[in-house]
């Protein structure tokens, strides 16, 4: 079924999204649901300059590719976006690329989008926006060094981010051994079924004291309940996801988890459709909702932002050649930074630039980034915040600011670096 935002007429173009509304992945579709229904509100007053054909996934890879056969077949859709899933983002880019629809999609490190999608000749009109797993690797061995840590354990599955992780070309461990550090992987685990044991013994013989990770954060908990029950105290613990849809970290009950952080309302930045910046943006979710503003709700905002740019832009919005052109040369200021095709890493891709944002809560004369006081409340999160605002095309350099927050001694530095 096709939601419409409004009634499409011949003089608005139209965006498809391919959204998870129900399913398992549901949860990740809700920042985009709600940036689309905010801005339809906001426009309601003003007139709509495009209209949003919205196609339920189901949150499955075959959902996702009869989402977009569903949109393709329709004339009057220039572009078509999506959000989050490891399998569902690259089966829409597939298909759009076989369709000859242009795409545009975000939430995959860009090595893990293109590793899986295999466009191949056909990725003239796909398109995607993310960091890379080196500036991820990179961010964590500036806390890997303040930890004192040599040598870490890797707890990847047996899926698509950790076969991205393990790959010579995936850029996390060739960035990490760069930097001077040993990865000993601990064996892949399938992900919501493993109980960590072997992982565990793997570690116990290894004697290392820290663990990275892109594990889930139930997965993390089970890992966690495994490693304490054979007396393993960790002395550090990063996860790239693990703060990513903080619901999931508050329900796994883990503590002292590493992380990064790739939005924040903190940040310098303004939508390019007229709607005000990113603490307005998590302001308003938070007074609708009644929930703490989510990493992926910039992200969500800003693929919007770049459909709107594309079809608006665009001599004939219809056109799907030309609207293709257009997404190829795009730079555009966006609520989560700006957005810059013009200079890879890779075709099709832009670089998500994470610097260290200002404001939050002073510790030692400094800046420093803060969470919401909902997640301050439960206890020794320590988290590095590195998040991109990019105000110019220019390249910026990787920031990075990492913190322990304990309930009984407030805020403490984990390390700081530039790059």
């Amino acid at each position: 079924m096709i939601i419409e935002t409004s009634s499409p007429t011949s003089r608005v173009p139209t965006v498809g999204v391919v959204v998870h509304r129900t399913g398992r992945l549901r949860s990740l579709g809700d920042p985009l649901l709600f940036v689309l229904d905010d801005l339809v509100r906001r426009w309601d007053r003003q007139g709509h300059p495009v209209v949003f054909a919205v196609v339920d996934s189901g949150s499955t890879p075959e959902g996702a590719v009869a989402a977009v056969e569903v949109l393709a077949d329709r004339e009057d859709v220039g572009v078509v976006v999506t959000l989050a899933g490891s399998h569902t983002v690259p089966a829409v880019a597939r298909t759009c690329a076989r369709r000859g629809v242009p795409c545009v999609s975000t939430m995959l490190p860009w090595q893990v989008y293109r590793r899986q999608s295999e466009l191949g000749a056909d990725e003239g009109r796909v398109f995607h926006f993310a960091w890379g797993l080196d500036d991820i690797a990179w961010a964590f061995g500036e806390m890997w060094r303040a930890a004192g840590v040599a040598e870490v354990g890797c707890l990847w599955n047996d899926d698509v981010q950790g076969r991205a992780l393990r790959s010579a070309e995936g850029g996390f461990v060739s960035t990490a051994q760069a930097s001077g550090f040993g990865l000993v992987d601990l064996e892949a685990y399938r992900e919501s079924e493993s109980d960590f044991v072997e992982q565990v013994e793997a570690l116990v013989a290894s004697g290392m004291r820290a663990v990275t990770s892109a594990g889930t954060p139930q997965d993390l908990a089970r890992f966690w309940g495994a490693a304490r029950a054979e007396e393993v105290r960790l002395r550090l613990l990063t996860s790239s996801r693990w703060l990513t849809y903080p619901f999931g970290a508050a329900q796994a009950g883990v503590d002292g988890v590493a992380t990064v952080v790739s939005w924040s309302p903190r940040g310098a930045t303004r939508s390019s459709l007229g709607v005000g910046g990113a603490e307005e943006l998590a302001r308003t979710y938070e007074e609708v909702t009644g929930r703490p503003w989510l990493q992926p709700l910039g992200l969500a905002h800003a693929l919007v932002e770049v459909a709107v740019h594309a079809v608006t832009a665009a001599a004939d919005p219809r056109d799907r050649g030309v609207v293709a052109e257009v997404l190829a040369g795009a730079c555009v200021e966006t609520v989560a930074g700006r957005l810059d095709w013009t200079r890879g890493p890779a075709p099709g891709v832009a670089r998500c630039r994470w610097r260290v944002g200002s404001g939050g809560v002073g510790v030692r004369g400094g800046s420093w980034c803060w969470w919401p006081t909902a997640l301050g409340r439960m206890c020794r999160w320590r988290v590095s915040c590195a998040f991109w605002t990019e105000s110019s095309c220019e390249s910026s350099r990787l920031g990075l600011l990492g913190w322990v927050f304990s309930a009984g001694r407030g805020l403490s530095p984990v390390g700081q670096g530039r790059r």
